[in-house]
Formats: C-alpha cells, sequence, structure tokens
C-alpha cells in the first residue's frame, strides 16, 4: 500500500475517531464541572495550545467557523485559562480513550505507527496540530492512541484549510460545497447544515457548480499533503495501520 491510499483509506476513522471525544460525556462533564458552554469549551479546550491570543488567531487556525461565534466563544470561556482548558480537554480525549478504545486488541501499536506520523510531519500551515503535539502524551495504550488520532486529525484539518484556500474558497463557500470525512460530495440540504452548526448566518445562497469543482481538488491537494506525513510508513506498516483504524472504528464507533 502507498500513503495516498492509506489516507484515504484511514481518513473517514480519523475524523471520526480523533474528533468523537469532542461530543462525549467526559467533556460534557467539563462544560459543567467550569460553567462553560459547550462552544466556550470547545473552543478554549481545542484552541487553547495556541496561548491567550486574540480571537482572530484562532479563527485563523480553525477557519471554517463564522468570525464573530469564533470571538463569542473564545472571550467566553476566558474564565478558564488557555492552557489549562487545553491540558483539561486533552484529559477528556485520554479518558475517552481508556473508556472507548480499550476494547482494541492492539493499542499500543495503534499509537506507534500514529506516532510516526505525527511526529515525522511537518508542521506547515497547522498551528492546531502543531499544538496538540507539543501537548503531553499519556503513557498507556488506549489513551495515547486517542491523543494521537487527534493530533493527526488536526495535521488533516490544517492541510484542508490550506488546500481549500489555495483553491480559491472561503470558508462558507468551502462549506457549501463540503463533503463528508471520505470526500463524497453532501447534498446541499446537508451542508446548509453544516454551515448552521459553524454559525453561518441565513440565507445561504446556493454556490455555483464551479466551486463544487473546485471543492473537490481541494480533497484531492488534501490527500497529496497528508500522503507527505504517511510516507514515514513502510507499506506494510500503513497496511496495518489501515487495519487497527478500520478495527478501532468498529470497537469505539460500531462501524
Amino acid at each position: 500500500m502507498d500513503p495516498r491510499d492509506a489516507v484515504v483509506e484511514t481518513k473517514a476513522a480519523i475524523g471520526a475517531l480523533g474528533g468523537g471525544f469532542m461530543i462525549s460525556r467526559e467533556v460534557k462533564a467539563l462544560c459543567e464541572g467550569h460553567g462553560l458552554g459547550p462552544r466556550e469549551m470547545y473552543f478554549r479546550g481545542r484552541c487553547g495550545v495556541l496561548g491567550e491570543v486574540d480571537a482572530d488567531v484562532v479563527l485563523a487556525a480553525v477557519v471554517f467557523f463564522q468570525a464573530e461565534h469564533v470571538r463569542e466563544s473564545w472571550e467566553g470561556g476566558r474564565k478558564l485559562p488557555a492552557e489549562e482548558a487545553a491540558a483539561l480537554y486533552a484529559g477528556a480525549c485520554h479518558d475517552w480513550g481508556r473508556r472507548r478504545l480499550a476494547g482494541l486488541g492492539d493499542p499500543d501499536r495503534l499509537a506507534e505507527l500514529l506516532a510516526a506520523v505525527a511526529d515525522g510531519a511537518d508542521p506547515f500551515c497547522a498551528p492546531l496540530f502543531a499544538g496538540w503535539r507539543a501537548m503531553p502524551r499519556p503513557g498507556d495504550g488506549p489513551a495515547l492512541a486517542a491523543h494521537l488520532l487527534h493530533v493527526v486529525r488536526e495535521l488533516r484539518g490544517g492541510l484542508h484549510a490550506t488546500a481549500v484556500v489555495a483553491h480559491g474558497l472561503g470558508p462558507l463557500e468551502a462549506t457549501l460545497v463540503g463533503a463528508d470525512n471520505t470526500g463524497t460530495p453532501l447534498p446541499y440540504d446537508r451542508t446548509s447544515d453544516v454551515a448552521r452548526f459553524l454559525a453561518w448566518p441565513e440565507p445561504y445562497p446556493e454556490p455555483p457548480a464551479e466551486a463544487a469543482e473546485r471543492r473537490a481538488a481541494a480533497e484531492e491537494l488534501t490527500d497529496d499533503l497528508v500522503a507527505r506525513a504517511y510516507a514515514a510508513l513502510g507499506p506494510a506498516e500503513l497496511t496495518e495501520l489501515c487495519a487497527l483504524l478500520r478495527e478501532a472504528a468498529q470497537v469505539a464507533l460500531g462501524r
């Protein structure tokens, strides 16, 4: 198996597993324990690795959310310091991994392969990836696998934003011609739901076919860019990674 084929095969699992903890009981408990709304905890926790920055810095990293929503959520969560929020969010990720990946046959091996991908990747254009890669890592296999799944998810997220901008798409336009986490285009009603989730105000224009073509090209470029990191693994290791991620998706998500 070559790196790009492995990227295409694993991107759905990386997306779902790497972000699974964000909607978990562990993160809900953080919100309740610290008096933050779900989006306040999301931005302070996920983006706390950037430090106590202006909300525009956060927007530059997350890209696809509506700007005022980012500012409101980031500023609203300032009662929880950024460094503390990131540590708590990481802890929730690790606890989610201990709960959801405990049945995985070899979580240590999955973590080892993901670490090779993450540690060999360039941090260019992926600030959240760089920040999360620098976070302390837990020692036990399920928690470490969950941590590294999130790190690799942030790698793809940063590179995807770069690819979208390179193809001349704005964040709302890219959302409205978006795809699921396998790269399959979504119908307009589904992408409108995503735009609402990202807090973009309605009404939404129906994008032209030309924008959809550029969005598809951005997905292809994203796969190419992420494949450079996967090249840290040999063909047999890539095949093994794909198998372990299929197992992890089944164990953690029932897929």
